[in-house]
């Protein structure tokens, strides 16, 4: 891994798990967007309801840093 890379976890909850993984150590360039790293899982972004790095709340446009965790939530629906 290069300086201008950063590994993560990443955490995927509900149906964004089906056919991807549940948990998994991932190698992003260290400029990346939470909001790329949705895409290039394959996820679009208007179906994230919640994304938390380190336990905290944070936006698309966040971009992690070495070590942290990445948890993607779906939108829930309900009524």
């Amino acid at each position: 891994m290069s300086t201008n890379e950063i590994s993560i976890t990443v955490k995927l909850f509900a149906f964004f798990r089906e056919n991807r993984f549940k948990q998994q150590e991932q190698t992003f360039p260290a400029t990346i967007t939470v909001r790329e790293i949705i895409q290039r899982l394959g996820i679009d972004p208007e179906e994230v309801g919640v994304t938390m790095i380190n336990s905290r709340h944070c936006t698309l446009d966040q971009t992690p840093v070495q070590g942290d965790q990445l948890a993607i939530f779906p939108v829930i629906g309900g009524g």
